[in-house]
């Protein structure tokens, strides 16, 4: 005892007795930071063998080696001496920069937006990428085409089946002087007959003086329709044979409704177009025209709206003539201009006779000239077995009265008496 150093031996002694007196707080507080300085100095043999003697120092130290196995076994880098000298806690040095985190990272990635190319590298273009949704676009397209041409064919396909090619090859070659007509009545035929839904029929009224051959053209139509979807289907009404003058008013309009209502019932059944082609309509009644009215509304079953009506009459022959005389020049044929004009001033006058005339289209038929009437002389000496010699039709065509107009001849009775003519030889 007299060879130790005042200040090691006696000094751990009297700690104990010192801490005895203290609180209790202040005494956690004391070891603390003692086991803080022993972890951190570390201890010499001869204060580990001072704290061995007091028993609250053996406290400390095995609080110490458990907290060291703990340390040790979770994160030894931290706990170890060495880590504890080159900590720099509760310090304001700069020198050494906290480590980036990944959100650090991205930051300062996102500030150079550049790409930075290997040197060794060769550098490509991005690839573009093809959409889908352009394929799908050009497949939609490629569909709607095939659909229009496939509406297109069938358009043909039921055109065809009426063979209207081979009906106004007929008629230019039968009917004379009466292009314009013609091309009317086959552009509103094919219009019409190209779809067999509609939503109001096709009526069709021929106009003009006698003998020009408005009731030929009716007997052509009955012929080619006839020949073209049967018998039942196609009606040619004369007035004048079909309802007389002495037969009743009311029995006539009886007998015409029922024929129009069969003919279209059973028309629709077979997903057909009936043709009514109805000749003289100038000797028809008022209120046999208003019957006849009727099936031209709109407001009907479908069976009544596919049908097609021809009427024929000699309303509205001096207004042809006289139009055609004051506008004579020398073209073969009136302008389509001098055609509206005279459709212009001829509809007031039919639709005066009767509202039906209103709502239908009007194709008028014009005068026919001296070589026209020529060639019907030839037809018809053609047909009765005659042989047709030239100055015999010309002294035969000479006999007949005809307008002069601008050095021109225009028959007053057209093709009318020809046949009259022809049966005298």
């Amino acid at each position: 005892m007299d060879g130790q150093k005042p200040g090691s031996g006696a000094a751990a002694l009297k700690c104990p007795q010192k801490l005895s007196h203290l609180s209790s707080p202040m005494r956690a507080i004391i070891r603390l930071r003692r086991t803080a300085q022993m972890l951190k100095k570390g201890l010499s043999p001869t204060e580990r063998r001072t704290l061995q003697g007091d028993p609250q120092s053996k406290f400390l130290q095995r609080q110490i080696s458990l907290g060291k196995a703990k340390l040790g076994s979770t994160s030894a880098s931290v706990l170890s001496q060495a880590s504890f000298e080159k900590a720099q806690y509760f310090t304001f040095d700069t020198s050494v920069q906290p480590p980036l985190t990944r959100s650090m990272k991205q930051k300062k990635r996102s500030k150079n937006p550049r790409v930075l190319y290997p040197g060794s590298s060769r550098r490509y273009l991005p690839t573009e990428q093809k959409s889908k949704a352009k394929r799908c676009l050009l497949l939609l397209v490629g569909i709607v085409c095939f659909q229009i041409l496939n509406a297109i064919e069938n358009l043909d396909d039921n055109l065809l089946k009426y063979d209207l090619d081979g009906l106004e090859k007929t008629m230019h070659r039968e009917v004379f002087g009466q292009p314009l007509a013609i091309e009317s009545i086959i552009a509103l035929l094919k219009d019409y007959l190209s779809t067999h839904i509609h939503n109001k029929p096709l009526v069709i009224s021929f106009h003009g003086p006698s003998g020009v051959g408005k009731s030929h053209v009716g007997w052509l139509l009955a012929k080619h329709f006839r020949s073209i979807i049967g018998h039942n289907f196609v009606l040619h009404y004369f007035t004048m044979h079909h309802c007389p003058d002495h037969a009743s008013s009311l029995a006539c309009q009886l007998d015409l409704s029922k024929k129009i209502g069969d003919m279209v019932t059973q028309a629709e059944i077979e997903e057909k177009i009936p043709f009514f082609i109805l000749d003289e309509v100038e000797f028809m009644s008022l209120p046999l025209l208003e019957t006849l009215s009727r099936f031209f509304q709109t407001n009907q079953t479908n069976e009544f709206l596919n049908a097609v009506y021809i009427l024929i009459s000699k309303e509205g022959g001096k207004e042809v003539t006289n139009f055609l005389l004051q506008n004579v020049s020398s073209n073969l044929s009136l302008p389509q201009s001098k055609v509206e004009e005279l459709l212009t001033s001829l509809r007031p006058v039919l639709s005066h006779v009767h509202p039906l005339w209103g709502f239908v289209e009007i194709v008028p038929f014009v005068l026919l000239e001296k070589n026209h009437v020529q060639n019907c002389f030839y037809e018809e000496m053609m047909s009765e077995g005659i042989y047709p010699d030239t100055n015999h039709i010309e002294s035969l065509a000479s006999q007949l009265s005809y307008y002069v107009e601008g050095g021109r001849q225009y028959a007053v009775m057209g093709c009318k008496q020809v046949v009259a003519a022809v049966n005298l030889l």
